[in-house]
Parts: C-alpha cells; sequence; structure tokens
C-alpha cells in the first residue's frame, strides 16, 4: 500500500464531499469556496446549472479518488492505471500553477480564489506525483 496515493484518494474524496456540500447549501457555500458571484446568484434563483456543473466536478473528482486508492492497492486494479494517474496528476500539477497567471486578472473569481486553489492543486499534484513515483514499479 502507498500512502501517498491512499492521501492523494482521499484529499480528491474531501473535495468532492465539499462540492456535494455546494449544491445542497447553495449560494452561501458557492460564495465561501470562491465559484464566482454568477453561480452564486444562479443558485439562489434555482438553475439547475450551478448543479449540473459541479455534479460534473464531483463526478471527477469522484473518479480521480478512485484511481488513487486503485494505485495505492486499497481497492481492484482499475483499467489505464498507470496513464490515468499520470494524467489526474500533470491536472493537478498545471492547474496548480495555471492559477497564479490568473491572479491579476480573475475572470469573476477573487485573487484569493486563485491563490488558494492554486495552492491546493498544486498540493495535490505533489502528493499524487511523490506517490506515482513510489509506486511506479506496482502499476
Amino acid at each position: 500500500m502507498n500512502v501517498f496515493l491512499i492521501i492523494s484518494g482521499t484529499l480528491s474524496a474531501v473535495v468532492a464531499i465539499l462540492h456535494i456540500g455546494c449544491i445542497y447549501f447553495g449560494a452561501p457555500w458557492y460564495r465561501f469556496f470562491g465559484a464566482g458571484e454568477k453561480m452564486a446568484v444562479l443558485a439562489e434563483r434555482g438553475s439547475i446549472q450551478p448543479t449540473l456543473i459541479t455534479s460534473g466536478i464531483v463526478l471527477v473528482l469522484s473518479i480521480w479518488s478512485l484511481y488513487a486508492f486503485s494505485g495505492a492497492g486499497v481497492i481492484f486494479r482499475l483499467p489505464l492505471l498507470r496513464l490515468v494517474l499520470i494524467l489526474i496528476t500533470l491536472i493537478y500539477l498545471v492547474r496548480g500553477i495555471a492559477g497564479f497567471f490568473l491572479i491579476s486578472s480573475p475572470m469573476g473569481r477573487s485573487p484569493e480564489f486563485w491563490v488558494w486553489s492554486s495552492l491546493i492543486c498544486l498540493s495535490f499534484g505533489i502528493i499524487h506525483l511523490i506517490g506515482l513515483k513510489q509506486q511506479w514499479a506496482n502499476l
């Protein structure tokens, strides 16, 4: 079992659950987590759009969690395990780095959102990378 991939899977699962919280609790959570005023207003108006977008994010994060757990050896081996773990790691790292370039033009989000979310994604990517490197021969 690989501790770093277990941590990675747990982190992705926690973030998926927080996104479910946004769907359930609505506009205040969208605002608090920096989804932007547009998403918060749409949620207040009862639009299905925030729910659909956030549900998509929940699905992706849940799949990423399962792949990390699979790579760690906690659950059964999933198809294309090595490739998918590489892609997940790259996405987290690229998103983490790219967000820092959006601080000065935040696209409807606050600069603080970009700083914090980028640090979080970069941290997740590094943890994934360490776990992937340690587990490479077993994938």
